[in-house]
């Protein structure tokens, strides 16, 4: 499934590709998914594949295609704070993006079928934890995974605000995976072939949303022999008292973020563009130029963006060149165009973007306190 967008040369350009076929409509979407490097969850030799629209499969370990995974994050309508079950979690590249967007204080669980997966996804959540730059630009609610059919969850758990499957569900299995959900909550799964996106909205109250056509691996059932009891799955506890030490990390980490980042966002910038000048440009940049990626990431939690560097450099002729470049390309939201322009300097006749500053992790190291709590309010920890 899959293959409804071009394939991108890296990660931002199959976002942008995402975006411009409306596939990722919000901010926070957006944010969530130029955060995780999707070709971090491949197998290094299949990374080459990594940016293209299509699903991806290697024995147990299993990725939705791109524009999949746009559909289901936007469905979900997430917020900070709530709760979400993944049915079918997999390497776990969904359960992590949906942590950048519940935040602290947030409730992230999965079920996975296979252990070998299990571990895969933990190895791929420690690499991001402790490498990811952006990492620090958000409040994470980190996933926690068991393993188990999904279908045979125990009954005494309790019920989630958002709930996805990511296997292909038939009508008999619809009410099971309704009553893992709070009144007011939200599933998307992929039933009799359909994306579809369950909202209750009563106790025995149901709207229901068809989003798009799929084809999704059918749901593995349980089997059990004859006069055996079938065996739960025990589901994580939903909510558990956090120490002070964790409170007192999250209040400082936030306190520090605020005086970074100032009163609020600036306007983001936006594009009108043909896709083929888009194109055109990119290949220009590629062929031209040294460019490292530069991202502004932002939380919900996050009152403006991390890096407010305002400073212009250049000179009129090479303003007068980039719009020349960008040819029909109409660039609205001043303040953010200053910025990128104060970041570009020229440098041997090559156009170089310097790499974005994590300013958080900056004030967090000058601070006049012991390595090891610096590291903790990094989010750095030794497992």
């Amino acid at each position: 499934m899959g293959g409804a967008v071009s394939a991108g040369e890296d990660n931002d350009e199959l976002i942008d590709n995402l975006k411009e076929a409306q596939y990722i409509r919000s901010d926070l979407v957006e944010r969530a998914f130029r955060a995780i490097d999707r070709a971090d969850y491949y197998l290094e030799e299949f990374r080459d594949s990594a940016y293209k629209d299509l699903a991806w499969r290697h024995g147990n370990i299993h990725l939705s295609a791109p524009c999949i995974y746009s559909e289901v994050m936007e469905a979900l309508d997430l917020e900070p704070g709530l709760s979400f079950l993944n049915l079918g979690s997999g390497t776990g590249y969904l359960s992590t993006m949906v942590g950048l967007i519940l935040g602290p204080f947030g409730v992230n669980h999965g079920v996975e079928l296979h252990q070998d997966v299990i571990e895969y996804a933990y190895q791929k959540l420690e690499f991001f934890i402790k490498t990811s730059d952006s990492f620090d630009r958000f409040e994470f609610c980190e996933p926690c995974f068991v393993k188990g059919n999904c279908m045979e969850i125990a009954p005494e758990c309790s019920q989630y605000d958002r709930v996805y499957c990511g296997a292909g569900v038939q009508r008999e299995q619809e009410d099971y995976m309704k009553n893992l959900l709070k009144v007011g909550g939200i599933l998307v799964l992929p039933l009799e072939e359909k994306l579809t996106k369950i909202t209750r909205t009563g106790y025995n109250n149901w709207e229901t949303k068809k989003i798009i056509a799929v084809s999704f691996a059918p749901l593995v059932l349980p089997k059990h022999r004859d006069n055996s009891k079938p065996k739960a799955v025990p589901l994580p506890a939903m909510f558990e008292v956090r120490t002070l030490q964790d409170l007192a990390r999250i209040s400082i980490r936030l306190t520090l973020k605020r005086t970074v980042a100032g009163p609020g966002p600036l306007p983001r910038r936006r594009l009108t563009h043909s896709g083929e000048q888009l194109r055109r440009r990119r290949a220009q940049q590629r062929g031209s130029a040294l460019l490292s990626n530069r991202y502004i990431f932002m939380s919900r939690l996050i009152p403006g963006p991390m890096d407010d560097n305002n400073n212009r450099s250049g000179t009129d002729t090479e303003e007068e060149e980039e719009e020349e470049e960008e040819g029909n390309c109409r660039v609205l939201g001043g303040p953010e165009e200053e910025e990128e322009q104060g970041e570009e300097r020229r440098e041997g006749g090559a156009l170089l973007h310097e790499a974005p500053v994590n300013l958080l992790r900056e004030r967090i190291l000058a601070l006049p306190l012991p390595e090891p709590l610096k590291m903790y309010l990094l989010h750095y920890r030794e497992k």
